[in-house]
């Protein structure tokens, strides 16, 4: 499961944008063979005063954490084109604010410590794994 959770502060999200962004996130899982639904993305909105970096305010600042839980890049090669893809992938919703302070990070959690629904997740690449991506729901196996 990918979690996106998008610290900002206001202004630099509409609603559609939120959408779009959700959108494109869980698109490009999908085409590496994730379930979409397994793709949760979070919008926190913070006021400039409580949005600080370096120890001061931001009036335009994004922070993003993004945790992968249902795969892991196995080497540092994949880690680096996996960086340059959220990247290029948040540059056009986010270069076109003046002055915007903009960063993330990726951590890659221990998928035995996840479930969906009460359900541990079948092993990726699985015929179940492909029936909850066909169903979009997690379901019994």
């Amino acid at each position: 499961m990918p979690l996106w959770t998008v610290h900002h502060t206001p202004g630099i999200f509409s609603a559609e944008e939120k959408h779009r962004l959700a959108s494109t996130v869980a698109d490009h899982y999908e085409k590496v063979g994730l379930p979409r639904f397994y793709v949760v993305t979070l919008f926190h909105e913070l006021r400039p005063e409580d949005f600080h970096v370096g120890g001061e305010p931001v009036p335009v600042g994004v922070r993003i954490t993004i945790d992968h839980i249902a795969r892991r890049n196995p080497d540092e090669d994949s880690r680096r084109r996996t960086a340059r893809w959220i990247r290029e992938m948040l540059r056009p919703h986010l270069e076109r604010h003046a002055g915007l302070h903009w960063e993330f990070h990726v951590d890659e959690t221990s998928e035995e410590l996840w479930m969906i629904n009460g359900l541990v997740p079948p092993p990726g690449g699985s015929d179940a794994e492909r029936h909850w991506a066909r169903q979009n729901a997690a379901t019994p196996y």
